[in-house]
């Protein structure tokens, strides 16, 4: 892994990974593949990994962000895993919807909506 600062916060809830951005603006190709990376080692770690991504601070998210996503969700789906989305602001919301995405992640209004989707 690069040295580079992390673009996540990481907090274990039981047993549910919890990840929050902490840039508001998700634009940067090469910070994308780090958030990733840094996503996908995390869902290694787990036998069945349990997560939330929090989106609290996200302002903005490019294209490239929400195909990182889907490579999370495919890396979680592969283990049986569960991933689901919290606190999404509204007009990214509107993206999920216009293609579809919000069709194949699971987004609640809060994290203790999510959070009490796994159990």
């Amino acid at each position: 892994m690069s040295s580079t600062a992390s673009q996540l916060r990481i907090s274990r809830v039981g047993e549910v990974t919890q990840i929050e951005f902490i840039e508001s603006k998700i634009l940067d190709e090469s910070n994308i593949q780090q958030i990733a990376d840094e996503m996908c080692s995390v869902v290694d770690e787990e036998t069945t990994p349990k997560v939330m991504i929090r989106f609290g601070n996200v302002e903005h998210l490019s294209s490239a962000a929400l195909g990182a996503l889907i490579t999370v969700n495919n890396r979680v789906k592969g283990k049986d895993g569960t991933l689901c989305l919290s606190e999404i602001d509204a007009q990214i919301r509107e993206v999920f919807a216009i293609t579809k995405l919000d069709k194949i992640f699971p987004i609640f209004e809060t994290s203790d909506e999510a959070m009490k989707s796994f159990s």
